[in-house]
Formats: C-alpha cells, structure tokens, sequence
C-alpha cells in the first residue's frame, strides 16, 4: 500500500487540497479522516463540501451526527462518529452512505474501521508549527491509487 504526504503551510493549502480531492473522486467514494483534535478535520471537510458544489454553511455533524448535502452533481454525506460507539454506528445503516452515489466523508473514522468500506482513503491530519498540518494519506484501492497519482503535481505533495 502507498502512502502519499501533504504538507499545507496554512489554511489556503489545506482547503487547495481538499478542492483537488473533492474535484477527481469518483461518486461512491469513502475518505476517512482522522487526527487531533483541533487539527483541521472540519476545515478540510467544509472546503471539500464547497468544490463539491454544496451552497450555504457547512458545519460540523458532532451531534446530528450525518449531514447530507446537495452538491452539484452529486450528494456530499459528512460525519463526525466522535460520540457514537461501532454499535450505534452500525444501526445507522451506514451501509447506505458508503455504497451510494455521493461522496462520504468520515470524520473520526479510526473509531467505526470495522464498519467502513474495505477500499477507501485514508487521511490522517497531523499538527506542525503554527498553522502547518501534515497530511499523510492512504489510499487503499485503485480508484484511490490513480486519485493520489493525479495529486503528484501540487506543491507540498511528496510519495
């Protein structure tokens, strides 16, 4: 398995990388996300919503914990699992989000993995100095693969 690495020198590279990803996914794509609390989960995830096309406030789900939007050419599902436990996760019906035709973002991820789509992305946001985050990304599937490939160009990406 590849791992891929971003490091975003401040907000603006965060929500460029988040673009560039919202922009090559595929409909029925899983991004699972992790980190610190604090380290940009929701940022990243607001800004991807945006290039999907979602109009008006995207915020946190912590404690509705799916929102579903309208994007422009597909629906945008964001969770955040921090307060529910992989048994409550699996009476959501998860199921449906993960093999559909939008794009699902997981926030929290790491805490429901047995339940999340054996292929998926997997980025982890770490804290650097000031408003650095280091984003280490693995893609597990092809689909996800020729994703991060694409990603190569940007500047802060590194294999």
């Amino acid at each position: 398995m590849s791992r891929y690495e971003f490091m975003a020198r401040n907000q603006d590279d965060t929500e460029h990388l988040a673009r560039a990803l919202a922009e090559r996914l595929p409909s029925g794509s899983v991004v699972a996300l992790d980190g610190d609390l604090g380290a940009g989960k929701t940022t990243f995830s607001k800004a991807f919503g945006k290039a999907m096309g979602v109009e008006g406030i995207i915020n946190s789900p912590t404690f509705t914990i799916i929102k579903e939007y309208e994007g422009r050419t597909r629906p945008f599902f964001h969770m955040d699992v921090y307060r529910i436990s992989p048994a409550e996760a699996e009476d959501l019906g998860l199921d449906e989000y993960f093999y559909g035709e939008g794009i699902t973002l997981v926030e929290w991820a790491k805490l429901i993995e047995e339940l999340l789509p054996e292929e998926r992305l997997h980025i982890t946001i770490e804290h650097g100095e000031g408003d650095q985050r280091q984003f280490r990304m693995e893609p597990v599937g092809k689909r996800y693969e020729e994703v991060c490939a694409q990603l190569e160009d940007l500047e802060g990406w590194k294999l």
